[in-house]
């Protein structure tokens, strides 16, 4: 089974090619061009260096979030795309997900933090249970504070990995209980570890269908916006 994977979640683009015991080749694009413009190249490139086409492919993997709402329906759209027309199972899953298993052999909480602006990130907690990981705090959009108060009060060492660690870590550093923080080039999401636990769903024949769609855990940002105008207006008229 050979499996395409792609992430375009952050300002990162990502696509891996993968059988079930092998990496076949990843591209990471980190240099802040559009994903409209690049996703496609880095996958045909990919394809090309491999001697592949995608007929080839025997399903893909693409973050379904939490991340930019602009990258995950660019790099949903795309897949979906690909699967439909070669007629090729794909499945969906969490970038959040993806970072914690890059440091899935870590030997306490594995905390991912992706960017959310304002103070906030996109995390949930992880523990590693005889190799798999276990989901010990559902996925979240919180105040970066908040965050700390919820892993110093369980006490344990804490694994803290994605694109919200350079910002924050000289916080984390003097306000977290314990914390350890993986090599810089980690806290990329890496689409070769998308691609190993989605190869591991669809060898369950677990699928993803066309109603799957991108979660983001809070709205876009030109809605809120929105709504706080109707809410000052409604409050201005009564």
């Amino acid at each position: 089974m050979i499996i395409l994977s792609v992430d375009s979640s952050s300002k990162v683009a990502t696509a891996a090619l993968m059988d079930e015991d092998k990496l076949l080749g990843e591209i990471t694009l980190n240099d802040k061009k559009e994903h409209s413009v690049v996703l496609m190249t880095i996958i045909q490139d990919l394809l090309k260096s491999n001697n592949l086409d995608i007929d080839d492919i025997d399903g893909f993997v693409v973050s379904k979030g939490p991340g930019s709402f602009t990258g995950l329906r660019i790099g949903m759209a795309t897949i979906k795309g690909l699967s439909f027309g070669s007629n090729k199972p794909y499945v969906s899953i969490s970038s959040l997900d993806a970072l914690a298993f890059t440091v899935a052999s870590f030997d306490g909480i594995i905390c991912p933090i992706m960017d959310a602006l304002r103070n906030n990130v996109y995390t949930a907690l992880y523990k590693s249970c005889n190799g798999e990981l276990e989901k010990i705090m559902d996925y979240s959009a919180i105040d970066i504070n908040e965050l700390v108060d919820i892993l110093n009060a369980k006490g344990e060492k804490v694994m803290f990995i994605g694109d919200g660690v350079p910002n924050n870590k000289e916080y984390l550093l003097e306000n977290c209980l314990n914390c350890n923080f993986p090599s810089n080039h980690l806290n990329i999401i890496r689409a070769s570890s998308l691609g190993e636990l989605g190869i591991k769903i669809l060898k369950n024949g677990d699928y993803d269908d066309s109603n799957s769609a991108p979660f983001y855990l809070k709205k876009p940002q030109a809605e809120r916006e929105y709504e706080q105008r109707m809410k000052l207006s409604n409050a201005t008229t009564n």
